[in-house]
This record gives structure tokens, C-alpha cells and sequence, in this order.
């Protein structure tokens, strides 16, 4: 039988539409507290006070980075969803399919988010056309590239990567790198611009070798176990949704097969989000380990470089579910 008390507090902070509202926007992602003000048309002190009680309540979990506060629905334990918590996710979605009104507003709030964030992707493809000459350049300025490429290469091993993907390729770098320990490689890039520079650096390597693709790595135009390996290389930065990222690598990532991402650790340059549109800064072992196991990946490894001012991790993670082809 649940406990009366978490049974009330639980029901007295579901008691506000606006709490119903940022309840159902987080049922399928991670939410700046910023970007909740702006969907729901509210000022962001009076949307904290809505935040707080929810996290009161255990409904919700904050997560500080930098100057930004960024919320989620309750995770599982180690002992999975608690009943409770689980109970009102269920009425929720239930609620939003039963009740017109609800649904409209869900609706709304959902489309309002995709504009938001759509415009901040206009924003960062207009950055990355910018400043794709000097995206080398760019991307050593933290850490030399040696130390990380040496690590990487250690990492996934001398037997060969099979079947590449590399997301957010940029001048084609990563492809360059283990064009002779991969089977093929796939180079995928939102930017045009940023293609057109791994063409040109890519000539030389075998026809049919390399294959580039223009494409969003939110939503990969690509069947399902597709690849042996899948490698973000400082790119998850960049996402405003890291989760459903990390969704769409699992799906193409065949079992067995494996996942690398190098990045940053967690800090605290607020600088990149405005000069270099960072969407994350960096990311912690605990939060990366989450990422992986929500998206079905267990880990493997991760290491640690220092670099010029901040840290660059690397995590691999192996894809569940059975040997890789």
C-alpha cells in the first residue's frame, strides 16, 4: 500500500496546469529551465517556483550547468521506476489522450518547443557555414589533436572499427583517421559547407571507400543496425537533446557494436554557448553513463586528457543485445 504522505504531496503538486504542462514536456526529454519559461509564456522566477515543487515532490530532477539550470522527469533507481512515479506518467498520457483540452495544450507547448529550438539550430548552422575554414583550427584551440587521436585509436583497438559512422564529420578528420580500420565509413554533417571541405580532404582515399551524407544526427537517415561503430567526436556538445541523440546512435548501431564520444568534462565556460554556440557544457562521467544506459549501451571505458584550459574525456560504451557483424 503507498504511503499517504508521498501520495498527497505528490497529488497537491500535480494541483496546477502549468505544473501538468512541464510534467508532460518532460515525459520525453531534458528541459533548460530557461526553455520552459519561454514555452509556457512565463517569467523564469515564477516557472522556478513551479520547478521547485515538482522536485519537492520527487516528480522532477535539477541539473545545474554553468549559469543554466536544466530539469527532467524523476529517473529510475536501482530498483527501476518507482511504482508512484511510474503510476503518473501513465495518467498523464492517459490524460493527454483523453481529454481534448489537455491534448490541445500539450500540443502547443510541444510545437512552440520545436520553433524554439529550431530557430537555435538555424543559429548554429549559420555559425558552422561561418566558420567551417577554420573549423581545424577551431577545434584544437582547447587540445592538440595528437594526444586525442592517440587515445581514440587505443581505445577501439588495432582489430578494426567495421562499418563507420562518423557523426558530425565536419573537415572529415575522424574518417581520415581510421579510413584503414574500417570496412566503409559514413561521414555524416548537418553543414553543406563543412561537407565540401571533407570532400576535398577525403579525394585521395579509395572510391567507395568514404561515403558522405548530409543529415541530421537527431534524426539518421539510416535502417536500423547499420553499424559497427558510431563516433561523436566533440560533437554531442552541440545537442540540445543529447538523449535522443544517443536514441537514434543506438538504433543504427548494430548489437554488439560500439559507441565513442569525445568531449568535454562538465565546466563552466559560459563563453562557448555564446561565442561558439555550445548547447552543453561538457558533460559528467554520472550524466554520460545515464545517456549511454537510457539508450542502451553498456559502458566499456573512458579516459581523461588535459588540455589547454579544460578537460577532454573519452567514453566508449558496447551496444546490448549480442555480437556485432
Amino acid at each position: 500500500m503507498i504511503p499517504a504522505s508521498p501520495l498527497l504531496d505528490t497529488l497537491r503538486a500535480l494541483a496546477d496546469p502549468t505544473r501538468l504542462r512541464i510534467m508532460r514536456l518532460l515525459a520525453s526529454m531534458e528541459l533548460a529551465v530557461g526553455e520552459l519559461a519561454q514555452v509556457l509564456g512565463q517569467s523564469q522566477p515564477r516557472v522556478s517556483r513551479h520547478v521547485k515543487i515538482l522536485c519537492d515532490a520527487a516528480l522532477a530532477e535539477r541539473r545545474r550547468e554553468g549559469a543554466w539550470v536544466f530539469l527532467r522527469a524523476a529517473r529510475a533507481n536501482t530498483l527501476g521506476t518507482p511504482p508512484l512515479i511510474g503510476a503518473v506518467a501513465q495518467l498523464l498520457a492517459m490524460a493527454e489522450a483523453a481529454d481534448a483540452q489537455f491534448a490541445g495544450q500539450c500540443g502547443e507547448d510541444r510545437a512552440h518547443l520545436d520553433a524554439i529550438r529550431s530557430a537555435r539550430q538555424t543559429s548554429l548552422q549559420d555559425y558552422f557555414a561561418r566558420h567551417a575554414a577554420q573549423w581545424d583550427t577551431l577545434r584544437s584551440l582547447h587540445i592538440a589533436d595528437g594526444p586525442v587521436e592517440g587515445a581514440l585509436v587505443e581505445m577501439l583497438g588495432s582489430a578494426g572499427v567495421g562499418r563507420l559512422l562518423d557523426v558530425g564529420t565536419g573537415t572529415g578528420r575522424m574518417a581520415e583517421l581510421f579510413a584503414d580500420r574500417a570496412d566503409h565509413i559514413t561521414a555524416l554533417d548537418h553543414s553543406p559547407e563543412m561537407l565540401r571541405l571533407a570532400r576535398t580532404r577525403l579525394q585521395h582515399l579509395p572510391a567507395g571507400k568514404v561515403e558522405l551524407v548530409q543529415g541530421d544526427f537527431a534524426q539518421l537517415p539510416f535502417a536500423g543496425a547499420s553499424f559497427d561503430t558510431v563516433l561523436f567526436h566533440q560533437v554531442l556538445h552541440y545537442a540540445q537533446a543529447p538523449e535522443a541523440v544517443l536514441a537514434e546512435a543506438a538504433r543504427v548501431t548494430a548489437p554488439g557494436g560500439r559507441i565513442a564520444i569525445v568531449d568535454f568534462a562538465a565546466h563552466d565556460r559560459e563563453d562557448l554557448r555564446t561565442r561558439h554556440a555550445h548547447a552543453r557544457l561538457g558533460f559528467a562521467d554520472a550524466q554520460i553513463g545515464a545517456l549511454l544506459a537510457g539508450a542502451g549501451f553498456a559502458p566499456l571505458g573512458e579516459r581523461a586528457l588535459a588540455g589547454k584550459e579544460l578537460i577532454v574525456k573519452l567514453w566508449t560504451a558496447e551496444r546490448c543485445g549480442g555480437a556485432a557483424r
